[in-house]
């Protein structure tokens, strides 16, 4: 595989521009970045840096001002909504802080969700969405709705219906924002074990702890790249027998 194709996201000059009235918010003023298959990447910056505008752009939620953005070999400037929306099924699997699960569907019904915007047949559905659950360690909590799972297992689930796609990206924004510490670590332990399988994974978050178990952390400040660095990934320990006990407990009201 040659070094141009080995690149899934590539920005050039890209600019964000809002308009407040009379003035013009320069949200992104010439981000330069590229992310190649299989990074694990952080992205950070203080309130008002550009981080959440950057996020809606590589997440294809928006169109830049000026600029070239290359996902996965697609030029995605001038795209239609309807285009940004197929690329976005396609190519990205989000994960967002607040989980964004449909209450009354099962965890099998959510993760089959994109496949059905797809189109994919009903059997097919079905046999990809319960590989992902397998994939996430949830094999035995298929028919449970959300209220019925852990904050954890929730999570998991959001993970689960974001692999479901085979997508070119996993794109975390803020993935254990609701999560506490040692759940967080779970979290952070799966998406460790998802990028040492060859996942691409870009995370969104404004904490240093959770930014440390990436292999490379891009800081924005004020709409540019204030610094791009490479680390070696904090360890974690996950703790899946815990998480499931204290599901038992919540369910049962011990």
């Amino acid at each position: 595989m040659s070094a141009a194709r080995e690149v899934v996201i590539e920005a050039r000059g890209l600019q964000k521009h809002y308009q407040l009235g009379a003035e013009t918010v320069r949200a992104l003023r010439g981000v330069d970045l590229e992310i190649r298959r299989n990074e694990y990447v952080a992205i950070m910056g203080p309130s008002g840096s550009g981080k959440s505008t950057f996020m809606n752009l590589i997440g294809c939620l928006d169109s830049p001002t000026t600029g070239e953005f290359i996902l996965n070999g697609h030029p995605v400037a001038g795209m239609s909504d309807d285009e940004l929306a197929r690329v976005r099924n396609r190519e990205i699997g989000f994960v967002f802080q607040t989980f964004n699960l449909l209450p009354r569907s099962s965890a099998l019904e959510n993760v089959e969700l994109p496949l059905v915007y797809a189109g994919v047949g009903k059997k097919e559905r079905r046999e990809r969405a319960v590989a992902a659950l397998q994939a996430v360690e949830l094999g035995n909590r298929m028919d449970h709705r959300p209220n019925e799972l852990s904050g954890g297992q929730r999570q998991r689930v959001a993970i689960a219906r974001a692999l479901v796609n085979t997508p070119s990206i996993i794109l975390a924004d803020e993935p254990t924002g609701n999560l506490d510490s040692r759940t967080s670590e779970e979290i952070m332990a799966l998406f460790a074990r998802l990028h040492g399988q060859g996942q691409t994974i870009i995370m969104v978050t404004h904490e240093p702890d959770i930014a440390a178990h990436a292999e490379r952390v891009v800081t924005l400040r004020d709409g540019t790249i204030h610094s791009d660095r490479r680390q070696t990934p904090a360890p974690v320990v996950a703790r899946p027998a815990r998480v499931e006990e204290e599901a038992e407990a919540a369910l049962s009201g011990t």
